[in-house]
């Protein structure tokens, strides 16, 4: 059954009757639309700047500066008050509530289920579920896959180091991802492999950092903060995640699988407006081919055979005549 809130058959009613009175007197019918915003609260585990959550703070900004929703966000969850502040916003009339339930699933779920009239889209390793109940993911993959191809390309001394946060199947593909492309092109390439075991510790990732520069690598992927401040202050490159950092780190970040998830927010926002929404898994519009992913690369960095040969595979991505494999496994330093 499709999700009626906000825009019940009652409400249907009401919108259709005032939006003939508004384009009788002269006014736009989508101004009266725009005019009527959802309320929209998110819920983040971390602080608003950490990488993967910024992405979604920052596509929700965009909807509400299109006057598309109201915006508001808790940050720096912890998981035994994550239920607790879920209730707090349905009960408070939000028609879309926004979070990661990764390590709250239980939980969310069951919130969700005591709510049936609020909307409901969290990242998720699991499926959606009735009858409010979606789930996204950060499926870039694809921009990983050619941003360790140009790390294959540019390494001189083979090893590359990376950093994540937990070996968790959201982190394990992309570093999956990443070390396909980068064997690709370099079959010698080594790679050594920790998680820092947190979403958000700068200090601990940079250290897991210096720990692999010591050990040969040239090259770090940085899927997690800090590890990128330590390849600039060693002077090697660095692989930016979710966010282009390049800016921040001048000279360093080689090249950088990017999400966007406006596409995702865009789609859940107008299926609540429409009275449309229903469960469903919207992990696909964090693909390249709808806007959710984009690589990047410093082609001053880059050897040009690595960057064409990139772009190259990303119009085959583009145009689907190639599938980079999902590999949900915990990736291994393979020396």
């Amino acid at each position: 059954m499709a999700f009626q809130k906000p825009f019940s058959r009652a409400r249907r009613a009401v919108l259709a009757a005032g939006l003939a009175l508004t384009a009788a007197a002269g006014f736009s019918p989508v101004a009266a639309v725009a005019a009527d915003p959802i309320k929209v609260a998110a819920i983040y585990t971390v602080p608003v700047e950490q990488q993967w959550v910024s992405r979604i703070d920052k596509a929700l900004n965009a909807a509400q500066d299109r006057g598309e929703i109201t915006y508001t966000f808790s940050e720096n969850v912890a998981n035994t008050d994550y239920e607790r502040v879920m209730r707090e916003y349905a009960e408070q009339g939000m028609d879309l509530i926004v979070g990661e339930a990764f390590a709250v699933e239980r939980a969310a779920r069951k919130v969700a289920a005591e709510y049936p009239d609020t909307a409901f889209l969290m990242g998720s390793s699991f499926g959606p579920a009735q009858p409010n109940f979606s789930v996204f993911d950060n499926w870039v993959h694809e921009p990983s896959y050619l941003s360790g191809m140009i790390a294959g390309a540019t390494t001189k001394s083979n090893v590359i180091g990376m950093v994540g946060g937990y070996a968790i199947p959201e982190v394990n593909r992309l570093m999956n991802a990443f070390m396909e492309g980068a064997t690709s092109v370099n079959p010698d390439v080594k790679f050594l492999v920790t998680f820092i075991n947190s979403w958000y510790d700068p200090p601990k990732a940079k250290e897991s950092a210096f720990a692999m520069i010591d050990k040969g690598a040239d090259i770090l992927y940085a899927e997690r903060f800090g590890v990128s401040d330590a390849a600039k202050e060693k002077g090697i490159l660095a692989i930016g995640n979710v966010i282009d950092t390049a800016g921040d780190y001048p000279g360093t970040i080689l090249s950088s699988a990017l999400w966007h998830m406006e596409p995702t927010i865009d789609k859940a926002v107008g299926a609540v407006k429409g009275g449309s929404f229903e469960p469903a898994d919207y992990g696909p519009f964090s693909f390249m081919g709808p806007g959710g992913g984009s690589f990047v690369v410093d082609e001053s960095l880059a050897p040009a055979d690595a960057v064409k040969a990139a772009k190259d595979k990303e119009q085959e991505i583009m145009d689907g005549l190639f599938r980079v494999n999902v590999n949900d496994t915990e990736p291994k330093s393979t020396m």
